[in-house]
């Protein structure tokens, strides 16, 4: 397995095709728990919005989620707004960290307000899709003949990994209209090799990397479950 880049926003790994095993991965960010706000009470809203629009926007907003954070987390914010003006994530008042501060909530008039009280918990994708910590997908590192008219296409093309030449063959990850471009000079130029690019891309409340690790947490947890249930 080998790194070809690891920031809090992107994780990508080049490894051997386990397809099973990558698929069991990616679905196991749904088991991820994540901090985002659950209940929410509002007190007064002068907006255009209703409360339920409201509350579904504040579902959305993405939190950090600490490693120090466990099942019984609950972080109560406040928000209490007067217009006129926008109101924003970063309005929310409480000991939680809000990764994307500018995300409107709402925009006030003049003399309108905006107050309530949210609740923020520990919960899965499973539960609700706003605790999905981030995107996790996969695909074929490509091998294409060598010709001097294929070697120019690929040569130019910009992927993940940069294109390696090996005998006759080019190693390559290459976008699709690229690999249309090489069919129509030899429609069996381009075939899967047997690796594939993984990748993670966070949302934010939690780096790349600890998502993986979490995911794979949780597969063992599912799998030693599994287990048991067979004897």
């Amino acid at each position: 397995m080998e790194t070809i880049k690891n920031t809090p926003e992107m994780l990508v790994l080049r490894l051997d095709a386990n397809l099973p095993l990558a698929n069991a991965i990616r679905r196991s960010l749904s088991d991820i728990p994540t901090l985002a706000i659950d209940e929410v009470e509002i007190y007064k809203n002068d907006s255009a919005l209703y409360d339920e629009v409201i509350a579904n926007r504040l579902g959305l907003i993405l939190l950090k989620t600490e490693k120090s954070m466990s099942p019984k987390t609950k972080i109560d914010l406040k928000l209490s707004k007067k217009g006129p003006g926008q109101v924003y994530a970063d309005d929310l008042e409480g000991p939680a960290t809000v990764v994307y501060p500018k995300i409107p909530i709402t925009l006030l008039g003049e003399g309108h307000k905006l107050e309530l009280a949210a609740t923020a918990i520990l919960g899965t994708g499973r539960e609700h899709a706003k605790h999905i910590p981030g995107l996790c997908y996969y695909r074929h590192i490509l091998e294409a003949k060598s010709t001097p008219q294929i070697d120019k296409l690929i040569e130019k093309s910009k992927g993940l990994i940069k294109p390696e030449k090996k005998g006759s063959k080019w190693l390559c990850d290459i976008d699709e209209s690229t690999v249309k471009e090489i069919e129509k000079l030899d429609k069996n130029a381009v075939s899967d090799s047997s690796e594939i690019l993984f990748i993670i891309e966070s949302y934010g409340n939690m780096p790349a990397k600890d998502i993986l690790s979490e995911a794979v947490n949780a597969l063992e947890h599912n799998l030693d479950g599994f287990e048991k249930q067979l004897k």
